[in-house]
């Protein structure tokens, strides 16, 4: 039954270290102390090689900076194209948008071919109305073709994609000829108000280069507009994609892709561009005020009714094209959606271009016996 002191000892401390007899040595507590701090120096040391070792310090770093720039939005220059609304995901109606398409731009081609051919060969229209038309005309043909030939093409090829050099060269030129033409439109009105209105002034204008001065201040005012305009929005970072909810490269549509606040600077030069445009809208109403006013006091009933037909359809278009314009770059984000954008981008980048032509020569006697001048011309060649 006795147990001696030394074997008591050796119980409680086990088999993981020796034992000394008692009273020949340091005792079995500063024994086991001493080991598990050298135990614990040792586990720290082993630590501390592993901290300091190369492959710890590169790898660690590495998988930070990587998370870093995962976190990073997407800057655009990191964009090379974006993607076109897509009309149709099966090939007959992709077919059937390229058809549609093709005809309609045919017609404005047709159209606004024939009226700028028609007032450069026809002497007796070189007189400011026509020469404002044959801008007016220009434009429209320009930004048709702006935008229409590469939804066409992505129709045909089944694809969406624009490069983004192609995109900024789209919403320069598309920007500047819609700007050229709301000037030009304002132009147009305070041309047809002196005519009618100020019949006496009319000579002055005539017979000097004012009008050549005008069409070249809308020129160069789409142009200034547009230049700030594409600058400034292809410099907003972008971290939405890149997929546009739009048949062409639009502003709107653009600063959606944006993930800060820059796109604000867009939309306060929108703004000002927005007042800018619905200045020359308040002009253009006032000049056909004053003309319907002067239509009105005209004897004969027949004369009243040919001004009139001939300025409503003017008017119509001019404020369809204003309106709709304005709203899509002005309208609140929470009544955005695909169907509405694409209806409104219809109506302001469509279909001025295509009816302008039918529109400005459907009531005008000499511009009709000069298109068939020109057609004329064109048959007997061929023969």
């Amino acid at each position: 039954m006795g147990v001696s002191a030394a074997e008591s000892h050796t119980d409680l401390v086990g088999p993981f270290m020796p034992v000394k007899p008692v009273g020949r040595g340091p005792s079995p507590q500063g024994t086991l102390t001493s080991t598990t701090q050298s135990s614990r120096h040792r586990a720290k040391k082993g630590l501390l090689e592993k901290e300091v070792s190369p492959n710890s310090s590169l790898t660690l770093p590495l998988r930070t900076e990587t998370h870093a720039q995962s976190q990073q939005p997407s800057n655009i220059s990191s964009i090379t194209q974006f993607l076109l609304l897509a009309f149709a995901d099966t090939r007959e109606l992709q077919l059937l948008h390229f058809w549609l398409f093709l005809g309609i731009y045919l017609t404005a081609l047709l159209g606004n071919g024939l009226i700028i051919t028609a007032v450069a060969c026809d002497h007796r229209l070189h007189n400011p109305l026509y020469f404002f038309l044959l801008n007016l005309s220009l434009i429209d043909l320009g930004s048709i073709s702006t935008t229409f030939p590469k939804s066409m093409a992505n129709s045909l090829w089944d694809t969406r994609t624009i490069s983004y050099l192609g995109c900024a060269a789209q919403l320069f030129l598309f920007t500047l000829l819609i700007v050229a033409e709301c000037c030009l439109l304002t132009v147009m009105a305070y041309d047809r108000y002196v005519a009618i209105c100020k019949p006496l002034h009319y000579g002055i204008l005539r017979g000097s280069r004012a009008c050549v001065h005008m069409a070249a201040a809308a020129w160069g005012s789409g142009f200034l507009n547009s230049l700030l305009h594409t600058a400034n929005t292809f410099s907003i970072p972008l971290c939405q994609g890149n997929a546009l909810d739009q048949f062409f490269c639009e502003i709107p549509q653009i600063l959606k892709l944006s993930c800060s606040h820059s796109y604000l600077r867009e939309v306060g030069l929108i703004v000002v561009s927005a007042c800018l445009v619905l200045g020359c809208f308040i002009f253009i109403m006032l000049s056909y005020v004053q003309i319907f006013r002067a239509v009105l006091r005209i004897p004969s009933e027949q004369g009243r009714h040919k001004a009139f037909s001939t300025c409503l359809p003017h008017l119509a278009v001019v404020s369809l094209f204003i309106s709709t314009g304005t709203f899509a770059y002005l309208k609140p984000p929470f009544i955005s959606s695909p169907s509405l954008d694409l209806l409104v981008a219809v109506l302001y980048s469509v279909v001025p271009p295509a009816v302008n032509p039918f529109i400005y020569s459907m009531r005008n006697q000499d511009l009709k016996d000069a298109l068939k001048k020109v057609i004329h011309l064109v048959v007997f060649q061929k023969q």
